[in-house]
């Protein structure tokens, strides 16, 4: 029996890449190769992420809706509790992390509240000495110590501390933050004097257009809902929002067969994640962007937003001149139509500076007056999240604080330096899929278990990846390149396969028969981590990676095959004003008929309680109340008897994302903001298919039906999309009863 000591290893970060990092190190090598401790400053896991819904001290807002789902915020041997959403909120992922503790991380000492100060080298473990890190550490009530490990894994995260551009202020009278400081309207605008303006937000990319989305969202809510809020005159603010140039915004929901008349709806990322569209073996779709892949990934996104943007507006519209330029991409649900609008309107540039409550924008010197607040949606700054490292260290890994996507410069796809083989990296990357960080764990795991990069014991596969790899050279060549792409370490498909083959793991096939879709006439091949699964699982964890495969199987074929998913990209694409036109047909002469024209306003605002009271305080704190609009019609309506007279009405449209149910319901006559009871739940039906599966010169059909009182109504819905968007929907009802006989056809055009 071997009585040799484990390797201790310091994880520096509790969050995602931490967690991950310790249950590799713990499971993946032979039992008692290694002793983890991990530290983190906060008093709780997650790192970005809480774990309660009230929790407002990460960067992340709690809740936040996540723009990938479930299926990919996920390690591969812990699925999803059933009936969790598909896309979640920041607190359930924090949730989700604190099981994963309790699963795998309970054999790793775990010291919260403790801030790593110092990690000094003491030379490599094959040099002689076990200790090759001296680490002092910092409680948080100031109790210093120092301890000695052989292995140094940073988990401390990419995003260190909010990055703040070199901007001229003078004489501010306005509130600046950064986005992650962002919580609500009363958090931001609670020094401002109340006089409204424009709420500034700097930076276009994701977490500028998802900003700029949120907190439009919040005003919008502010002005149309029934109680008053916390801030006073809502309907005075807007959002202006400031981006060098247009970028791509993706909805949460896209359809795998954008140009069908009847296209059905996924998740984002699963449609993104289909490997069947990609030509195997897999090759590297970032990094340097020539010109002829950029046209080509333009395109792309093109078909599945169906427009270049322009039906929002100019400022948003990626034009032809573009189309040469690396891509860059975004996801909010409510960002366009909330530009469509004008709630948020767009300026091209950069601040140049911030002077009372007037911002300047270069190179064109445009002015915007009248600003209430400033919200940086500016990125984050990596390097503070490694100054407990030497400068010689921190010299070898050739920093570079300036370049927020390059900030170091690692081998073998963000994991290790090889002259210094005791220092590991998770996580330490831009946009960390969960799949390439439990990836980046398990080869650091392999490379330590065989000695190191300079080891002769490595399995071959590993060993060939390191002798081929040009991570560094590559990242290095990133940073000055005007063509680099918007995630330059690599796309997720790609970093998958490179890891699974250095470490020779197999992606185990789909679960099951797949639909069959265009453009490639294959069953789709969605890649999750669950398809990446460890090569000695126990039953436990293959029961998860099963639970999980089938979670995603089941998500694929109801977002193919069914409703799934419709109503909730009605829902969204609804927001905003239509142009209305309804004829009157009626059989009896006691009502006239008539033709209505005029507009309909869906005016977005967080659930309301009114009419469905016990189901909403069923709820409880942290049940998700979902969003709604109220509905406001207005026009003229002219009799065929010549009679003209202004007509409203007014509705509120309700969306349960747990039932996936859109439902309309009557507003009260006393108090119009309120909903008063149902009119009629939305039902979808699925549309009849070809030999070929489409369904063909046809939207998506909904029927519902209301008896009031010795009235019916029946109702006929037909939603005409193009891709992910609305262009027009038709609302018509036949009402039947002792004194009624009509029907009413209504048109809806943008």
């Amino acid at each position: 029996m071997s009585t040799a000591m484990p390797n201790r290893v310091c994880i520096v970060g509790a969050g995602p890449s931490g967690l991950v990092a310790a249950k590799s190190l713990l499971h993946d090598a032979p039992s008692g190769t290694f002793e983890v401790t991990l530290f983190d400053a906060q008093t709780c896991v997650g790192g970005l992420w809480p774990s309660q819904s009230d929790d407002g001290s990460r960067l992340v807002h709690p809740l936040m809706v996540t723009n990938q789902s479930k299926h990919t915020i996920q390690f591969s041997d812990l699925a999803w509790p059933e009936g969790s959403p598909e896309l979640p909120r920041a607190w359930q992922v924090g949730s989700y992390l604190d099981r994963y503790l309790k699963s795998y991380c309970s054999g790793a000492k775990l010291v919260l509240g403790t801030r790593v100060e110092k990690a000094e080298p003491l030379g490599p473990p094959d040099h002689g000495s076990k200790a090759a890190w001296r680490v002092q550490t910092r409680s948080s009530q100031g109790e210093v110590k120092q301890e000695t490990f052989d292995y140094l894994l940073v988990a401390s995260g990419f995003f260190g501390k909010p990055a703040l551009p070199p901007i001229s202020r003078e004489n501010l009278q306005i509130p600046v933050l950064h986005s992650s400081q962002y919580r609500d309207l009363e958090g931001l605008l609670g020094t401002a004097d109340g006089s409204g303006g424009k709420i500034l937000v700097v930076g276009g990319q994701l977490s500028g257009v998802e900003i700029a989305g949120t907190i439009a969202s919040h005003l919008s809510s502010a002005v149309h809902s029934p109680n008053p809020g916390p801030v006073s005159k809502p309907e005075t603010y807007s959002v202006h929002h400031i981006i060098q140039k247009p970028v791509w915004v993706f909805p949460l929901h896209t359809s795998p067969k954008p140009t069908s008349s009847c296209p059905p709806f996924l998740p984002l990322d699963l449609g993104s994640c289909n490997l069947s569209n990609r030509v195997q073996p897999l090759t590297n779709s970032q990094g340097h962007i020539s010109m002829m892949a950029a046209k080509i990934v333009h395109s792309r996104y093109q078909i599945a937003l169906g427009t270049d943007q322009s039906i929002f507006s100019p400022a948003v519209a990626v034009s032809a001149d573009e189309t040469g330029n690396p891509p860059y991409l975004a996801a909010s649900d409510t960002y366009m139509d909330f530009v469509r609008s004008g709630l948020i309107s767009v300026s091209h540039g950069k601040l140049q500076g911030l002077s009372g409550r007037q911002a300047t924008v270069s190179p064109s010197n445009e002015q915007i007056d009248d600003i209430a607040a400033v919200v940086l949606a500016t990125g984050f700054e990596a390097a503070g999240s490694i100054s407990f490292l030497p400068a010689s260290v921190q010299d070898t890994l050739s920093l570079c604080p300036s370049n927020l996507n390059n900030t170091v410069a690692l081998a073998f796809h963000g994991t290790h330096h090889p002259d210094i083989p005791n220092l590991g990296f998770v996580g330490f990357y831009r946009a960390p899929y969960w799949g390439v960080l439990e990836m980046q764990a398990r080869f650091l795991t392999a490379l330590w278990v065989a000695g190191g990069p300079s080891s002769d014991s490595m399995p071959p596969s590993l060993r060939d990846a390191l002798h081929n790899d040009t991570t560094i050279e590559r990242t290095i060549g990133l940073r000055n390149d005007p063509r680099a792409s918007q995630f330059p370490m690599g796309d997720y498909a790609w970093l998958m396969q490179e890891f699974a083959t250095a470490l020779g793991l197999e992606r185990s096939p789909p679960l099951g028969k797949m639909p069959r879709l265009p453009p490639a006439d294959k069953e789709m091949d969605i890649l999750t981590p669950a398809r990446y699964s460890s090569n000695s699982l126990t039953d436990s964890q293959q029961a998860e990676v099963i639970k999980s495969l089938r979670q995603t199987n089941a998500t694929v074929w109801a977002g193919v095959t069914s409703t799934k998913f419709v109503a909730k990209a009605v829902f969204r694409s609804l927001l905003g004003e239509w142009k209305l036109e309804r004829e009157l047909t009626s059989k009896l002469p006691s009502h006239p008929s008539g033709h209505f024209s005029g507009t309909a306003k869906f005016l977005l605002r967080e659930g309301t309680r009114e009419g469905r009271e016990s189901e909403f305080d069923a709820l409880g704190e942290d049940g998700d109340r979902g969003m709604e609009y109220l509905y406001v019609e207005e026009g003229d309506f002219k009799a065929s008897n010549g009679f003209t007279f202004r007509a409203t009405r007014r509705y509120v449209w309700r969306y349960d994302e747990k039932q996936d149910k859109l439902s309309v319901w009557f507003a009260r006559t006393d108090d119009q903001k309120r909903a008063d009871y149902l009119f009629h739940a939305v039902e979808f039906l699925v549309p009849e298919q070809d030999e070929a599966g489409e369904s063909p010169g046809m939207g998506w059909e909904a029927t519902a039906g209301h008896m009031c009182i010795d009235d019916f109504y029946n109702v006929k819905y037909m939603f005409n999309f193009k891709a992910v968007n609305l262009t027009d929907w038709r609302l018509a009802y036949t009402v039947k009863g002792p004194k009624k006989d009509y029907t009413i056809d209504g048109v809806y055009t943008r």
